[in-house]
């Protein structure tokens, strides 16, 4: 299978599973989740969705539970909207990296404002430092 399908693929995965998260899951459980990523294997038959959730360690527990519940009514609206002959199992990996990188940019600003003297300095609208 060609590089290139699998990349399309995983894309319109990616694409209309937020769109299903944000309109259709209805879960009360479920926090402010960001699809960050998605991989399939070579034989498409899984496909891992990396999400990142806003919150704390419980937010984020929680919003897990309810992506891992409603996986298969999520598959299912997938499948509405495949040209494929098999949907591929849905398996929500949760993704830290955004949250690593604004515990570093927060610790950077630390380090800058003490080296300075000055308090850090609040972010913009852009995570530009005014």
């Amino acid at each position: 299978m060609s590089k290139h399908r699998v990349f399309r693929l995983a894309e319109h995965i990616k694409t209309e599973v937020a769109r299903i998260i944000s309109e259709e899951v209805k879960d009360p459980r479920l926090g402010f989740v960001t699809l960050t990523g998605v991989k399939t294997d070579k034989s498409l038959s899984l496909a891992r969705v990396y999400v990142s959730v806003l919150g704390e360690e419980a937010a984020v527990a929680e919003s897990m539970k309810a992506l891992e519940s409603a996986a298969g009514f999520i598959r299912g609206e997938l499948g509405k909207t495949m040209t494929a002959h098999y949907v591929p199992e849905l398996r929500f990996v949760y993704d830290a990296s955004i949250r690593q990188g604004a515990r570093i940019s927060a610790i950077l600003r630390e380090v800058g404002a003490a080296g300075t003297g000055e308090p850090p300095a609040e972010d913009g609208i852009n995570g530009e430092n005014r």
